[in-house]
């Protein structure tokens, strides 16, 4: 018995290939579409970044002015290494940059707490507690300095009532750097308490809840809740502000110049000094080690900070 296969449907040779084609082409489309909103910001920071830094990183090896220069090798980062207050910049820089860092970190996460309770003007005071982060560095250092001032500064006169005499708070070795870190972290605690309100609102309601009904009270929410579960606003907020010590200048420059002496001077006020001087390959190479110097020290930052985040 012979039985017969029943033949398929045959495919027309006209519509099947053009719609295949048609298909194809509209994956491609939707594929390249969103790498075309890539492309405004790649310019911009290639424009913005990296053409400045690989030019920074060649000026470094000249001696240079506005219009024309001389390359040198290494010699700019020999001299700049040679220098003799280098030591203490590169110390008072790692002090700086730990002390704003950690104070930062301490009252934004406090400030932070106390922001996201029930109080009933805490809309004024998160207003008056980041008031300060919109106000010009330069302007700040400047008002610092004449309220520091000692006899007749403000914070001395302030003292004075309660029967201590302050020290000359910029003019003493002992105390400069450490006057300019706090003027600091009045300035830029107000960004901290911001990444931190961020966190704390968005930790979930049911972990309060729960030790509440456990017997809970403030400290234990803080303790147990708050304090764990913000942990990305803490990595956030240590790794912004550490950069932002390493970095600093305008501040320091404003009140202190580096002084007493060189007793203030961080890398930054040093490598400027260099550049008032003329020696503006000299003040590259010095840009681009203490760029090398954040990559340096930020990096295994990263590194640890980020390994403790995923274990939370």
């Amino acid at each position: 018995m012979v039985t017969k296969q029943k033949a398929g449907p045959r495919r027309g040779p006209g519509p099947a290939p053009s719609r295949r084609h048609s298909n194809t082409a509209r994956n491609r489309q939707r594929a390249a579409y969103p790498y075309a909103f890539y492309l405004p910001a790649a310019i911009v920071y290639l424009a913005i970044f990296l053409v400045p830094t690989v030019m920074a990183f060649y000026f470094a090896l000249t001696r240079w002015t506005l219009f024309d220069s001389t390359f040198v090798g290494l010699d700019n980062f020999r001299d700049f290494l040679s220098e003799q207050n280098l030591r203490v910049g590169f110390q008072n820089t790692v002090i700086y940059a730990l002390v704003t860092s950690a104070l930062k970190v301490g009252f934004g996460l406090l400030l932070g707490a106390l922001l996201t309770g029930n109080l009933r003007i805490r809309g004024l005071l998160r207003s008056i507690v980041f008031f300060p982060v919109l106000v010009s560095t330069v302007a700040v250092g400047i008002v610092f300095s004449m309220l520091l001032k000692p006899d007749t500064g403000l914070v001395d006169q302030t003292l004075g009532l309660v029967g201590i005499s302050g020290p000359d708070w910029l003019g003493d070795a002992k105390t400069a750097l450490l006057s300019v870190a706090l003027v600091d972290v009045w300035k830029g605690v107000g960004l901290a308490t911001v990444i931190y309100m961020a966190g704390i609102l968005s930790i979930p309601r049911d972990y309060y809840e729960a030790v509440a009904a456990d017997g809970g009270n403030a400290w234990h929410r803080f303790r147990h809740v708050t304090l764990p579960l913000s942990w990305p606003a803490t990595y956030s907020v240590i790794i912004l502000s550490f950069i932002g010590g390493l970095r600093s200048f305008d501040l320091i420059w404003t009140m202190t110049r580096g002084g007493p002496g060189f007793t203030s001077d961080t890398i930054a006020s040093i490598i400027y000094k260099q550049y008032q001087a003329g020696f503006y390959g000299l003040s590259t190479a010095g840009n681009v080690l203490l760029f090398l110097l954040v990559i340096a020290l930020v990096v295994p930052l990263t590194y640890i900070l980020g390994k403790r985040q995923v274990a939370v």
